[in-house]
């Protein structure tokens, strides 16, 4: 599906997970990017060396998890949306994503939303447990949401309107 659509599946992000023993630990970043394209920002957005150095900037980045905190400088630097941070350990039924937001208007903290899969279809509602805005985000909004634990690789944007 990637190759003739561009729409990362399931099976590949499941690839490129922490293990279950980091993913337990401490919130972490995912990257969705799975295309050599010459880019870089997630790594020059990174202050604590969670994403490794590029030898190549057409290659994809990798993350170092032992580094990695969850911060999501990554998430509004990356031009591809392709970063999210997830929270495993949030509550025991559900984790948090913090997604890349840029439209307008922002949705608002407690505010049930629709949760979006990779095909822009509705996943379920999910609650907005966080919005951050400011200038060092460079106009990139970092909407956090709690999903259902099943539903924390399939949630990847939010849709407002319809879940309420």
């Amino acid at each position: 599906m990637f190759e003739t659509v561009g729409l990362v599946t399931l099976n590949m992000v499941e690839k490129i997970l922490p293990t279950l023993e980091r993913r337990q630990k401490a919130p972490y970043v995912i990257m969705e990017c799975f295309q050599e394209i010459p880019c870089n920002p997630c790594y020059t957005a990174c202050k604590f060396g969670g994403v490794e150095p590029f030898e190549d900037i057409n290659k994809v980045p990798k993350v170092n998890y032992d580094q990695c905190t969850g911060c999501a400088l990554c998430v509004s630097a990356c031009p591809g949306l392709a970063c999210y941070v997830i929270d495993e350990t949030y509550c025991k039924t559900e984790s948090t994503i913090k997604l890349p937001y840029e439209f307008l208007p922002l949705p608002q903290v407690d505010q049930l939303v629709e949760g979006l899969d990779r095909q822009g279809n509705t996943a379920g509602k999910v609650r907005v447990v966080k919005v951050q805005t400011n200038k060092a985000l460079d106009h990139t909004g970092i909407v956090t949401v709690a999903v259902p634990k099943e539903q924390l690789l399939i949630v990847r944007n939010i849709r407002l309107g319809g879940a309420e």
